[in-house]
């Protein structure tokens, strides 16, 4: 591959606000030969008018709506089929890309063809894209059919070789939220992974995410679905897989919490008896 088109895939609902950051990010990439695909999900604000005067006549942009709200299982899967890249990468709106990110990619794809899936590590930030902590994942193991990415340890910046993509049944339309999750798992299933060592991503967490703060639990819900289908896929029992890691899991925090209690309770009769109240 010389010089590889690289699609950068934008699924967008009411994140007009934050686009200005996403899009200067962009404009700003060490890499030229790109394209930028948005499909704006029947946003009820003004996205699409300030995402149409930030692009303005630059072809490298193109712009799509969906005739109803479709959700973001849709809105990604709208996307992949709609790329001409040879390499893609989803980004969120609301966050932003180093200015080598695109490079470093082009780079590792080039240099691995076995490879589906490139990942980067990434910056969580603030509201005001303030850096609150570096999220630092690993190399995992390819191949191993156990694989959930239950812990995101291939999370943001994600890459992938469109044709690998293409040997996979696509992303679930019908999926609300865990829709990266469900990409990651269909291509770790057809080619190997590559970890690079580097923030290449900036990662906006806010109130309004689909998947942060309040929106956790449902990303949890999803997440587990998108597993068990990928249970299907493999022929796999995530039985085990659910009492070791949902389950315990889930009775430490309970423990945690009887635990907690008692002591406090300890600590009143304490107090109580030394007169303090």
């Amino acid at each position: 591959m010389a010089d590889p088109l690289f699609s950068l895939l934008i699924a967008q609902y009411n994140n007009g606000k934050y686009f200005e950051d996403c899009y200067n990010s962009i404009m700003a990439q060490t890499y030229g030969n790109w394209e930028v695909i948005i499909v704006d999900d029947c946003s009820t604000d003004d996205s699409v008018g300030v995402m149409k005067k930030l692009i303005g006549e630059d072809p490298r942009f193109k712009l799509y709506q969906n005739a109803e709200n479709k959700g973001c299982g849709f809105t990604k899967r709208r996307l992949a089929e709609l790329t001409a890249g040879e390499i893609c990468g989803f980004l969120d709106p609301d966050d932003t890309i180093t200015e080598n990110a695109v490079s470093i990619m082009i780079e590792k794809h080039t240099e691995n063809p076995e490879v589906s899936i490139v990942y980067s590590d990434c910056v969580f930030c603030d509201d005001g894209l303030a850096e609150i902590h570096v999220k630092k994942t690993k190399q995992v193991e390819s191949r191993d059919p156990h694989f959930t990415n239950y812990y995101a340890e291939i999370f943001a910046w994600t890459t992938f070789k469109k044709k690998f993509y293409d040997q996979t049944e696509g992303i679930n339309e019908n999926l609300k939220r865990a829709v990266d999750q469900d990409l990651v798992l269909r291509l770790y299933e057809v080619g190997e992974v590559l970890h690079v060592s580097e923030s290449l991503y900036r990662y906006r967490q806010h109130g309004a995410g689909i998947s942060t703060m309040a929106n956790m639990g449902k990303a949890k819900y999803w997440h587990w679905q998108v597993i068990m289908d990928a249970a299907r896929r493999r022929g796999v029992d995530f039985e085990k897989f659910f009492e070791e890691n949902v389950l315990k899991s889930q009775r430490e925090k309970d423990l945690e919490k009887e635990m907690s209690r008692y002591n406090s309770s300890l600590i009143f009769k304490a107090m109580r008896k030394l007169n303090f109240f």
